[in-house]
């Protein structure tokens, strides 16, 4: 995709939320330039896949589209790379707190008087302006703190998502942000600053239920896989696995009923509204368990497929690389990198435009892979660059 062609950024990011942000730039067509430390910053190592130098999973996701640039700029004499960067880009990216952006010398308040049409894109835990903005924080204290940690899983034990969905979250508004910032840009002339927050994002997709509970006080536990709001929703069990099953509002309600042959459930004052099957799901899980639990999960799951249920496989990681569907979309590009032994299935971009090809150009750079590059068209003579590197600030 070249709908940002022209628009550099650079991704000071770590881990998810800066890092996938700047991705998705990356993905829409941007020059992203990764800058890392020297010795390779830690989020290049999470999640090892056996690369002889280390690299790990999440490191293959969150960088491709991007060049490689080792810097440590809080180093005497790299404040003079660090002003030839940003007056070369558009965007920085960077989920740090303020004062190590202070320290870094990539603050707004810095790096706009290099150049004042800088769009600064900021990640923190909590944001800015109240008693909690100096805390730090990953996705799991985001999910905690909206009280959706309290509402999955059992109310015995509270169970945060696997899937850090705060940060992809956060990620995805911030660079939804950044785009909004260019185009105001376009029409003001003026950078400014984006700020995201894990927290206020945890908060905004917990809001149905924060409203719920402001007006109603009810007050919810987690009930595992069920729904308090509709019925049947839940996890079953078949003869060979498992399958979700999501039935909302009167006519799916219908189709499931005659399909499990419950059609005397459709009388019942019990099952008369989503709420009351909510409030009865147990009941209706039971009745689709009793009607599953003989068939294979793929019989199952053909019956609620011709009866318009919405209906899935409880799949784990190797049957969702395998999967047909997945397969046939292309959800996955197959990345190449120095030392693995067999491509990553890397996803880009999970939407598509019509007018643009949605494809991974560039692999995830190795440690400072372009570094020489970068500084050689910022104007730096192989003399300089030399010199920098002999004093550890490349």
């Amino acid at each position: 995709m070249n709908i940002l062609n022209g628009i550099r950024v650079l991704d000071f990011g770590r881990y998810i939320a800066g890092p996938y942000c700047a991705a998705l730039l990356g993905d829409l067509g941007a020059e992203v330039i990764r800058v890392e430390r020297i010795d390779g910053s830690e989020d290049r190592y999470i999640h090892p896949i056996g690369n002889p130098n280390g690299e790990g999973a999440m490191f293959m996701q969150m960088n491709r589209n991007k060049k490689g640039l080792t810097l440590n700029p809080t180093k005497d004499g790299s404040q003079e790379i660090v002003k030839k960067l940003i007056e070369s880009a558009d965007v920085v990216v960077a989920n740090l707190p303020p004062q190590t952006l202070k320290r870094m010398g990539i603050d707004y308040e810095t790096i706009k008087k290099y150049n004042d049409k800088i769009i600064l894109t900021t990640v923190s835990a909590f944001g800015h302006g109240g008693p909690y903005s100096e805390r730090v924080g990953f996705d799991g204290v985001g999910q905690a703190m909206s009280g959706a940690t309290h509402l999955t899983g059992y109310e015995d034990e509270p169970i945060k998502a696997y899937s850090p969905y705060v940060d992809y979250g956060t990620a995805s508004l911030t660079a939804m942000g950044t785009l909004a910032a260019i185009i105001d840009r376009e029409k003001t002339g003026r950078g400014q600053v984006v700020e995201g927050a894990l927290f206020a994002t945890s908060l905004a997709f917990m809001n149905t239920h924060l409203i719920e509970e402001a007006i109603t006080n009810k007050n919810r536990k987690a009930i595992g896989n069920k729904s308090p709001y509709a019925g049947p929703v839940d996890i079953v069990k078949t003869k060979d696995g498992w399958i979700v099953v999501q039935v909302l509002g009167e006519p799916l309600f219908k189709r499931w009923a005659k399909l499990v042959e419950a059609e005397d459930f459709l009388d019942d004052d019990r099952f008369s509204t989503d709420i009351k099957r909510g409030e009865n799901s147990q009941i209706l899980s039971d009745k689709t368990q009793d009607w599953c639990k003989d068939l294979s999960s793929k019989d199952a799951l053909n019956l609620l497929s011709e009866a318009q249920v919405p209906a899935g496989p409880v799949n784990n990681l190797a049957d969702v690389l395998k999967d047909e569907h997945v397969d046939q979309m292309n959800f996955f590009q197959e990345v190449e990198y120095p030392g693995l032994n067999k491509p990553a299935p890397v996803m880009g971009l999970p939407i598509n435009l019509s007018n643009s090809e949605n494809k991974i150009k560039k692999r995830p750079p190795t440690l400072g892979e372009d570094t020489n590059q970068i500084l050689t068209e910022l104007g730096f003579s192989e003399e300089e660059i030399n010199i920098f590197r002999d004093k550890r600030i490349i």
